[in-house]
C-alpha cells in the first residue's frame, strides 16, 4: 500500500449509501483511483451484505467475503438516518461532498430527507448518483431489482443454455456489475461537467438497462431484422451464431473455439471431411451437425495438443479454465491480478485487484474493508462535532463504531 502514489481523484469525496453489490463496487472502483469514499451504514448492523456469504461460511468465522469484495478503500460511519440530529450532520457532510451515491428503491431517499431535490438545496454542485432495479418510475417501480430477477426479465437466460434445457442464469452476477461500471462512467462525466459549469446533477442508471447495453448488438439484430432464433442444441456459445463458435470436449478437458478461416480451423483439425460445411449459411442450419464433427475430433487428444496446432494458425482459440485454478494462469500471474493486503479481523486477504493500469495516477488498494462504523468518531471529529455530542450519540445509539 503506497501512500504516496498520485491519485486521478484525489480531493474527491464521496457519500456512499449504498450496500449490497451495484453502488458498493463503483464507489469501490472510485477508491481505487484515490476518491474519499465514506460509507454511511446502519448501526451496528451496517451494509446487508455483512450477513450475506457464499458456502454458509465467513471469512475466519467474522468476515463475509461478499461484502470484502466490493468495500476496500473506504472508510465506514455507522448512522441512525432517520435520527433528525443525524439528519443534520449528514447534511453538514454534504456541504463538502462532490458525490452522493444511493441504491435504494425509488422514493425511499426522498422520505428519509436525503432525495436529490433537498441535497441539491444544501449543495448546488452535488452529483447524485441513483442506482435502482427498473428506473424511477414506470409499473416495475416498486418491484425488486436483483441480478437472477434482470437476468431473466431482459431474456438473457432465455438465450443462455442449449435447446433442452429451461432458461439458465449465468455462474455468476452481471447485472449488477454492469449498473456498478454504468454508475461510474455517469458520475465521471457529470463531475467533468461540473467543472465545467458548477452546476451538479442527477445520474440516474437501473440494473435493467444496464443489462440491455450488455444485450445491444442482439437486440439490433432482433429489433431490425425479421429473424427468429432457438438456442442450439450443442455447445454452441450464442443462440444466434453459426459453428464453430463454442467450447469442445478435449481429452483432459475443453477448448473454446471462436474465429477463424474454417478451411483454416479443419486444417488444424487434419479432417478434410469437414470442408464440406464450408459455407457460412451451412454452418448455422447445421450447426449442432457441425459441433458434434468437430468435438468427435477434439475429444481424441489433450486440450495443450488443439492449442498449439491451433494458435500456431492464429486461430481465436483459448483453454477453458475452472475458477477454481485462475489464480495459475501464467497472464493471470503475470499481470499481478490477484492482490492481497492484512485485515485486522481476517488476517491476510487475497482478492482481485484493480482491473486497469493507469501511467501516472495508478488504481491501489490503501485500505483494506472497514469493520461496520469503523470510523466513526474520527470522520465526526473531521467534521468538527463537539465530543460530548459524539459521545452522547454513541450512548443514545444514534452511532454505532466497531473494532
Amino acid at each position: 500500500m503506497d501512500m504516496s502514489q498520485k491519485k486521478a481523484l484525489e480531493g474527491i469525496r464521496i457519500l456512499d449509501f449504498s450496500q449490497l453489490l451495484a453502488g458498493p463496487f463503483a464507489t469501490m472502483m472510485l477508491g481505487d483511483l484515490g476518491a474519499e469514499v465514506i460509507k454511511i451504514e446502519r448501526v451496528n448492523t451496517g451494509d446487508i451484505y455483512r450477513g450475506m456469504t457464499f458456502f454458509a461460511k465467513y471469512i475466519k468465522d467474522k468476515q463475509s467475503p461478499l461484502f470484502m469484495a466490493w468495500n476496500r478503500n473506504k472508510r465506514s460511519i455507522a448512522m441512525d438516518i432517520r435520527n433528525e440530529e443525524v439528519k443534520q450532520l449528514i447534511y453538514e457532510m454534504v456541504k463538502t461532498a462532490d458525490v452522493v451515491v444511493e441504491n435504494f428503491r425509488p422514493g425511499v431517499m426522498d422520505r428519509l430527507g436525503y432525495g436529490y431535490g433537498t441535497l441539491k438545496q444544501i449543495n448546488p454542485k452535488i452529483v447524485y448518483a441513483s442506482n435502482s432495479g427498473y428506473g424511477a418510475s414506470g409499473p416495475y417501480v416498486k418491484r425488486p431489482g436483483q441480478d437472477m430477477l434482470i437476468q431473466g426479465m431482459v431474456g438473457l437466460a432465455s438465450m443462455t443454455g442449449r435447446k433442452d434445457q429451461p432458461p439458465h442464469p449465468l455462474g455468476t452476477t452481471l447485472p449488477d456489475v454492469l449498473s456498478s461500471f454504468h454508475l461510474v462512467y455517469g458520475i465521471l462525466a457529470a463531475l467533468i461537467y461540473c467543472q465545467r459549469t458548477g452546476e451538479g446533477q442527477h445520474v440516474e442508471v437501473d440494473l435493467m438497462r444496464s443489462t440491455m447495453a450488455l444485450e445491444s448488438q442482439a437486440l439490433m439484430t432482433l429489433l431490425n431484422m425479421d429473424v427468429e432464433y432457438e438456442r442450439p442444441a450443442s455447445g454452441i456459445g450464442h443462440p444466434f451464431q453459426a459453428a464453430p463458435f463454442g467450447m469442445y470436449e478435449c481429452a483432459d478437458g475443453y477448448i473454446s473455439i471462436a474465429m477463424g478461416p474454417f478451411e483454416v480451423l479443419v486444417e488444424a483439425l487434419e479432417a478434410p471431411e469437414l470442408l464440406r460445411y464450408n459455407d457460412p449459411k451451412l454452418c448455422y442450419d447445421k450447426r449442432d451437425q457441425v459441433f458434434f464433427a468437430i468435438e468427435a475430433i477434439t475429444k481424441t487428444k489433450p486440450v495443450d495438443y488443439w492449442l498449439e496446432r491451433m494458435l500456431a494458425r492464429d486461430l481465436w482459440v483459448a483453454r477453458v479454465e475452472d475458477i477454481t485454478e485462475l489464480e495459475n494462469n501464467p497472464q493471470v500471474q503475470h499481470m499481478h491480478a490477484i492482490a492481497e493486503y492484512e485485515h485486522g479481523q481476517a488476517g491476510t486477504v487475497r482478492c482481485v485487484a484493480p482491473s486497469i493500469t493507469m501511467s501516472e495516477t495508478p488504481a491501489q488498494i490503501e485500505m483494506a474493508p472497514p469493520l461496520v462504523g469503523e470510523h466513526t468518531r474520527q470522520i465526526l471529529e473531521e467534521f468538527r462535532v463537539d465530543q460530548d455530542v459524539i459521545d452522547r450519540l454513541f450512548s443514545e445509539g444514534a452511532i454505532s463504531e466497531e473494532h
